[in-house]
């Protein structure tokens, strides 16, 4: 099972999609920008700026995306994962206004409010602007998703239960994780028993 949860800044991905991997027992994916910005040892608007005009930090960064959700069982969180994993079992869009993203940035940063507004604007407007460029993908089009959820209404504990319900029906319960090679090493177990209690009727 792949379920893949996008939104823009701010608007709880990543802590609607941990939530959601916990209650099915499936692992996150979640490569982030924040992250090769810091190893990079600048700021993220920065890095976002950089993006802009080296397309291959893009293209990377989506190809290993792309690998590590191709293992399969698991949540992906990232803007992008609904558009690019093909093979994703439920795609989900977070939505919520503008005012709610900002306040929830602050608090998290730990920035002014009117410092995380604009942060959030020039984040989002990047990223969209990147994205069409790219790879023709607009980000505020999820007429192809299989939820849509106000993230300001809906607390993460809500969403989740929302996602998870929704993917289980489509999908059915995921297995435990070694579940399947488990099942597969019974089964030879049980053929070898069965073969050898052949051979001793015959004798």
């Amino acid at each position: 099972m792949i379920i893949c949860i996008a939104g823009l800044s701010g608007s709880g991905k990543n802590s609607v999609g941990n939530l959601v991997a916990e209650k099915l027992g499936l692992r996150v994916v979640n490569p982030t920008f924040k992250t090769l910005a810091k190893s990079a040892k600048m700021d993220l608007l920065d890095f976002h700026r950089k993006a802009e005009k080296e397309h291959k930090i893009d293209t990377d960064f989506d190809a290993r995306l792309i690998a590590d959700a191709s293992k399969g069982g698991c949540v992906v969180t990232t803007w992008l994962g609904p558009w690019m994993i093909k093979n994703a079992d439920i795609r989900v869009w977070l939505y919520a206004p503008s005012s709610a993203r900002a306040k929830r940035v602050a608090g998290r940063d730990g920035m002014p409010l009117a410092d995380a507004a604009r942060h959030i604007e020039e984040r989002d407007e990047s990223n969209r602007a990147r994205y069409l460029e790219i790879y023709k993908i607009d980000i505020y089009d999820h007429s192809g998703f299989d939820l849509v959820i106000n993230s300001e209404r809906f607390m993460p504990g809500q969403s989740s239960a929302i996602i998870a319900q929704a993917a289980i029906e489509k999908c059915g319960m995921p297995q435990e994780p070694g579940a399947a090679k488990k099942a597969a090493c019974a089964a030879k177990r049980d053929a070898a028993a069965k073969g050898k209690a052949k051979k001793g009727r015959k004798k």
